[in-house]
């Protein structure tokens, strides 16, 4: 009984090919919406907290915080200093401790000119090598920079592709940073941090003369001598800078990170996204619903003669309610189904763009989860939106459906 009700619903809706197509397209649009935003969103997660991976679990950063945007720590109101480095230096638990400027500057090269992040390596050899191990990447081509080298600079790898100056940069070419001549040594090899691949690295003295930097420190990153303890000596860093600024708790300028608080404080972000863009793909599955039901009332007006005639034969109440329900559940699902092959479509699409411009990896896994729910919740949209409809049918009395 119920293969002939699904093969007469069927056969109802390839009459009505164009009318079911539009009806359909509401629903196209909002899952296709719903597994290609969720798709991206979690290729997203997983792409940002790459951009954390170069975070080891025995470091944490100290920054003041910001007046506005722009590289870490460059807009702080009140700069660190290396009073603060030494404070943090003398806290029990930590081994060493890494000043950094992080800044924004002029870039000529091939008579064009653009601002970049330029980041300093410290004058220690130690110190440097523990950035190269915080960065993640060794030397592409070309080589590293040392604590020795002067009027020298490494480029992230990005530099490599890049069409911004109109003209290739190679190991060996001489960019003009803030006016001054700097010889590419090397060109880092690319990381999963956008911040890295796209980054200068320039010795400290260096970046200090060119813009004219005094007592003046961006971040700290701080090595930690026992990683179990990261979150302790965090804790003493955060109560040995208060007391030093006299500041109250919760009434901090500066900020003490460890990599955990940075991935749950990105996590926290990205879940807020999915679920407002999910909100929105919603708005779009509700325009389909009522799409499912006018075009089932519509179909319920015009096929009044058709009822009357299957009541007439024996038809019950419960056959025709089948009917409908059945012809309203197939939009829903057939919409269902192509929204979500759409939307990965689309995903894909995306993420094969993001990845080649931006440089960055962001991989797209089919949830076969997301994409069953999300046909399953379009098949009870049009289930449900298709209810009222069936049910009005199926009250029809026959002798008034035949006279109509």
């Amino acid at each position: 009984m119920f293969t002939d009700y699904f093969l007469l619903a069927l056969n109802n809706l390839r009459k009505r090919g164009l009318r079911s197509w539009l009806t359909m397209l509401g629903i196209f649009i909002g899952i296709a919406a719903v597994v290609s935003l969720i798709s991206l969103g979690q290729g997203l997660e997983q792409a940002v907290i790459g951009q954390f991976a170069s975070l080891d679990p025995d470091k944490l950063v100290v920054e003041n915080t910001q007046a506005g945007f722009g590289p870490p720590g460059s807009l702080a109101v009140k700069k660190l200093t290396d009073k603060d480095a030494k404070l943090i230096e003398s806290v029990s638990g930590v081994d060493n401790v890494i000043p950094r400027l992080i800044r924004a500057v002029s870039v000529e090269y091939n008579k064009a000119r653009l601002f970049k992040s330029i980041a300093s390596l410290p004058e220690d050899a130690e110190q440097v090598a523990i950035v190269y191990d915080a960065l993640n990447s060794g030397a592409e081509q070309g080589r590293l920079l040392t604590e020795k080298d002067r009027g020298k600079i490494v480029l992230g790898s990005s530099y490599l592709e890049t069409e911004d100056f109109g003209k290739k940069i190679r190991v060996g070419t001489t960019l003009k940073i803030q006016g001054k001549d700097f010889e590419v040594i090397g060109f880092l090899e690319k990381t999963s941090t956008f911040f890295v691949n796209d980054a200068i690295l320039m010795p400290e003295k260096d970046l200090k003369y060119i813009l004219d930097i005094g007592n003046e420190i961006d971040l700290i990153v701080v090595q930690i001598k026992d990683q179990d303890e990261i979150e302790q000596v965090a804790t003493n860093i955060e109560h040995a800078l208060r007391k030093d600024r006299n500041q109250k708790l919760g009434e901090e300028d500066f900020s003490v990170q460890t990599p955990l608080q940075s991935l749950s404080a990105i996590s926290t972000i990205l879940n807020v996204i999915n679920i407002t863009i999910t909100g929105i793909a919603a708005i779009s599955l509700l325009i389909g619903g009522i799409g499912i039901a006018n075009t089932m009332f519509a179909s319920v007006l015009e096929r009044k003669k058709e009822i009357g005639i299957m009541k007439s034969i024996g038809a019950r109440n419960r056959d025709i309610l089948s009917i409908f329900v059945i012809e309203s559940a197939l939009l829903g699902l057939a919409g269902g189904i192509i929204g979500a092959v759409i939307g990965l479509g689309l995903a894909f699409l995306v993420s094969g763009i993001a990845s080649s411009s931006l440089g960055i990896s962001l991989m797209i896994t089919i949830s076969w989860s997301l994409v069953g729910g999300a046909i399953l919740f379009s098949l009870t949209l049009g289930l449900l939106f298709g209810l009222l409809p069936a049910f009005q049918a199926s009250k029809l009395s026959p002798v008034e459906a035949l006279r109509k």
